[in-house]
Parts: C-alpha cells; structure tokens; sequence
C-alpha cells in the first residue's frame, strides 16, 4: 500500500433487534451508526470529508437504494459531505472499505466514514430469501431447489465429498464453535438460543435438512443490522493520537488488503477449478494478495480470523484457502482444535455469521471492526489473548466478490 491507513473508531448495532417491531427501518440504523461511531470515536461531524455505505438489498427490501445521501438525511451535520453507495452483496461494505483506502491513500481525504447497513426483518422470511437471490445469477444458476443459497452452499459441501472425502461431523461442529462463542458476544442476534445434546449433530428432527447438502445449523443468520467505522490518515491518525495523549501504537491500521472477482454462477467457479489446487483459486489469491501488502508470510502471523461462514461450508473452505491445513483437509483443523477459542488460530471469535448473525451489507465492516477490537485489546469476553494480527475474508454471492484485509496494531 502507498499509505497507512488506520482505524480510530467503531460501532455496531444490536444484531439482535428488529427494527422494524419497534416501528423504525433502516435510517434508524443509519442514524445510530453514525452517532455511535463518532461518538466511540470521539470525533465530531466536521472532522468527516467522505462517506461510503455499502448495502445490497435496500431497494428490494425496503424500496431504498439512495443509502449514500441517507447518511446526511438522518445527521443534518453532514450535508454537502460527499458520499456513495457500493453493492457486492455480502461484501458490500468491505468494498466501501477499499474505496476510502483508495481515497486517503490518494490524499483526496484524511478521514472517512465506512458503513454497512442492511434491514431484512421487515418482511416474512420466504420474501427476504428471494430477494438474496438477486447476488447469484437469475435464471443461469441451474440448481433446482426451494432455497438458493443453502442449496448452492450444499453443492460445495458435495464438491468437498467428491474430491476430498467430508464428514458432516466436522461441519457440525464449525456451528458449534460458532454458536458457543456468539453466547460470549453481547451484541450477537443468537446470544440467548438454546440448543441440546442433538443439536449439532445429523438428526432430523433437531437439525433438519434444508437443501442437499445443507441442514439448519449450517446456515448463518441473516438479520438486521448496521456497523460502522472511521478510517483515517497516518497524518491525521498522529494528529488524533498526540490529542489524546498516546501514539500511533495504540491504534490499529489495516496493514494489506486483497480483493478479486469471478463469475456469478457457482458451477462455472467449480468447473473451472477442476484439477487445481484450490476449489476457488482466486480466493486463495485474495488471502495470498493481503499477505503480501501487509508484508507477512502466510497464515502463521495471524493471532486468528474472522470470516465468511455463511454456512458451515465457506468457513470449511476458508480453511483450507487461508492455509490452516493443506487443500481438502480442513477437517484436521476443526478436529485438533486450532479454530476453536485458546487454539492455534481461533476463527470467528464473534460468532461469525452464524452466531453473530449476518445482516449482509454490514458484514464486511463488522469483520474489520472486530478484528480492530482483538488487536487493540477491546474484544472483552471475545479477546484472543496477546492478539496482534487479525486476517479477515468476507465473500459476496458464491465467492463471485472476495475481499481480505489484515488487521494489525501499531505504528506502521
């Protein structure tokens, strides 16, 4: 990177709410992010010279989609602050994250507001379902099922079995992990569920199936949800310390970042990769991308990760493809404990989509906002112990948008 660019506050809303119940919608959300990021960050409105929103489905569900200029609409203070919206599906945000990165690097600014934001809530469960469809490609997918993203997540579940060999136990007990640490994470939608012996386990009756391949435990939560965070100058990052009495060492910057596209449709990215070492080989090259701007080796200068499991399988995947195991053996991982809380690189400390819930314009800037948290010591209940370097990777649709960033404290 030609800058650093460093992270001076964050804030997330509660993935538990339904905003919607409570008669407010998704400019409450954007009034309450914006609010509560200046004042985590302890910035006023006019130290702000740029806004990105990201978000993928507000026009359909709520028959919004001009998100950039809702940020002025609901704080006055920041009219004729320009502004812009970014779509990516589920990584939206991140890429509202790499365009603030491209404009402080390009001295345009010194200090950026990233949100994401998303309402699903406010309409039934089978209306939000096919309105998510709208990231894989409409009418080429050729997977016939009731449910698109579980069954499309199903089929990599089955390309795993195929090349691999894959014990449903092992993505059983991804959920498990996931779910166990979301109870530690007071601002998680499943921080409360309860769940009994069976289940995390193949039972039908406590853990159905949802498409082939896919049972209910494997899925992540959509939700509701904003979160948000101020990035900013190594210039004014000093400016900002030096006022509060410490140094740059006490902030966190994002030290690499990596971010590749392919192809909507899921069956072209798995033909494609026939024979190759990677199921998605760009999204190794994301991960291999990120290392190598933040300037590290691999996967082994990662204190843990936050990534994308909006369903048991892409976190199987990520496994492997951030290096934790050898391609196909992501098993391994999960089986000796490496993932799980006090292992040798913990994943989704959060909760992950799956515990903390996804609400899918949001995620990519609650991956960084945590993995901001871990490495400056505020994760609470959630803290990986001595944390220094978080990697997080965060997918839009079937790994058509992959974007990585490596988290780190200090001065760069």
């Amino acid at each position: 990177m030609s800058a650093p660019v460093y992270i001076l506050g964050g804030y997330q809303s509660d993935f538990a709410k339904s905003w919607s119940r409570q008669g407010q919608d998704i400019s409450d959300m954007v009034q309450e992010a914006t609010q509560g990021v200046l004042d985590h960050a302890g910035l006023d409105t006019s130290a702000i010279e740029s806004i990105h929103v990201g978000n993928a489905f507000g026009e359909l569900q709520r028959q919004q989609a001009h998100l950039g200029s809702m940020v002025a609409q609901m704080t006055p203070e920041l009219w004729g602050v320009p502004a812009m919206r970014h779509e990516g599906a589920c990584a939206s945000s991140s890429l509202g994250v790499l365009a603030a990165m491209a404009e402080i690097e390009a001295g345009r600014y010194d200090c950026v507001l990233v949100m994401g934001v998303e309402e699903f809530k406010n309409t039934p469960g089978n209306v939000a379902s096919v309105n998510q469809n709208a990231a894989a490609w409409q009418g080429h997918e050729d997977i016939d099922c009731t449910y698109m993203w579980p069954a499309a997540f199903g089929l990599l579940a089955q390309e795993y079995e195929r090349r691999y060999g894959l014990d449903r136990k092992h993505l059983n007990r991804i959920a498990e992990i996931n779910y166990g640490n979301a109870k530690r994470n007071p601002l998680a939608q499943t921080r409360a569920w309860q769940f009994d012996a069976l289940s995390f386990t193949d039972d039908d009756q406590a853990n159905p199936i949802i498409e082939p391949g896919t049972r209910r435990q494997d899925c992540g939560q959509i939700t509701d949800g904003a979160c948000a965070v101020v990035l900013a100058s190594a210039r004014f990052a000093q400016a900002y310390a030096q006022k509060r009495g410490h140094g740059l060492d006490q902030l966190a910057r994002i030290a690499g970042w990596g971010h590749r596209n392919a192809g909507l449709r899921l069956r072209d990215k798995i033909e494609r990769s026939q024979g190759q070492t990677f199921i998605f080989p760009h999204v190794r090259q994301t991960i291999e991308d990120a290392w190598r701007r933040a300037g590290v080796s691999g996967i082994d200068a990662m204190s843990g990760i936050e990534t994308h499991d909006c369903f048991t399988t892409t976190e199987y995947m990520a496994i492997d493809h951030l290096g934790l195991t050898a391609p196909g053996q992501s098993w391994q991982a999960v089986e000796d404990g490496t993932i799980a809380p006090g292992g040798r690189c913990p994943v989704n400390m959060s909760g992950g989509l799956i515990g903390c819930g996804h609400p899918v314009g949001a995620t990519g800037t609650r991956m960084l906002w945590d993995a901001t948290r871990q490495v400056t010591g505020q994760a609470q209940a959630c803290q990986i112990e001595g944390a220094k370097r978080i990697q997080t990777l965060n997918i839009g649709g079937s790994c058509a948008t992959v974007v990585s960033f490596v988290v780190e404290a200090g001065q760069a």
